[in-house]
């Protein structure tokens, strides 16, 4: 007989977070970079403005970055380039 499994698994809602955040950025880049823009300039361009116009509408790109707050977008970056110069 094969005991089931009735736990309840928990998920680290800040490290699906911080996930979601890198997937988006990845795909966005690589979305601007096939249409033939400097990912990083279009996507500063948007963090800096907020004007979506940066980031293009091929393959949802524009979208997909929409649906994460860019305030958390700036947040991870933040967090991630000081957590990279320790």
């Amino acid at each position: 007989m094969s005991k089931q499994n009735t736990e309840t698994m928990a998920f680290k809602s800040e490290a699906v977070r911080k996930e979601n955040i890198k997937q988006v950025l990845r795909l966005v880049k690589d979305v601007l970079e096939e249409r033939g823009y400097n990912a990083v300039n279009q996507l500063s361009g948007y963090l800096i403005s907020n004007d979506p116009a940066y980031i293009s509408s091929f393959k949802n790109a524009r979208s997909v970055i929409q649906s994460i707050e860019r305030y958390e977008i700036i947040e991870e970056l933040v967090r991630s380039y000081l957590e990279d110069g320790e």
